[in-house]
């Protein structure tokens, strides 16, 4: 069974069928227990990249935006069991050419992280391509896209499943924003809780 133990934040734990750890953006919350194969920072923000959190095993990587952009082009990696492929991140805080998002294949499914963003070409000209079952969009409104852009986004997107994260600053999670991302397939997921196919 694979699995995605959303950790609150923009923090995320997927463990595939296989038992490989990939842990995306370590800084909120609690899971960071299981040694990591990989960890993926999308950004150097103090609260996206606190991989001191995480304990990697004797092979495992980090992976940060130079990896997955260089020289302007979005990079697409193979590590363990899961295909991780860099797209457009960025708005007025975060500048194109220092943060990525992640689309990330693994068990049979295709899942976009979007980490830190608004709205962005690869959303309207690549993602719906994708067909991708799972989107996990920031919806702050300070730092990144609001409510209602990141609803905009998702239907663009197309995912089967929208799931809104990366609230207010300093929160967790913060359920009455949760509630203002209006999306078809909107899935609200608590820290702690998992996602498992």
């Amino acid at each position: 069974m694979a699995e995605i133990l959303y950790q609150g934040h923009g923090s995320y734990r997927l463990t595939t069928s296989e038992g490989s750890v990939i842990y995306i953006d370590p800084f909120a919350g609690e899971g960071y227990d299981r040694p990591a194969d990989l960890v993926l920072v999308s950004h150097e923000h103090h609260d996206h990249n606190e991989v001191g959190l995480v304990k990697r095993k004797e092979n495992g990587r980090i992976l940060r935006a130079g990896d997955f952009l260089k020289d302007g082009v979005y990079q697409e990696i193979q590590a363990c069991d899961v295909k991780i492929k860099g797209t457009q991140a960025y708005n007025q805080n975060h500048p194109k050419d220092q943060c990525v998002g992640f689309v990330v294949e693994m068990d049979g499914k295709k899942l976009y992280f979007a980490c830190d963003t608004s709205r962005t070409e690869a959303m309207e000209k690549e993602l719906p391509g994708e067909h991708l079952d799972y989107a996990f969009l920031p919806i702050d409104g300070v730092y990144n896209m609001g409510p209602e852009e990141a609803s905009q986004c998702a239907a663009v997107i197309g995912a089967v499943h929208s799931v809104p994260v990366h609230m207010m600053p300093g929160a967790l999670f913060d359920r009455a924003a949760a509630e203002k991302f209006q999306a078809e397939g909107r899935v609200i997921v608590e820290p702690g809780e998992t996602i498992c196919w």
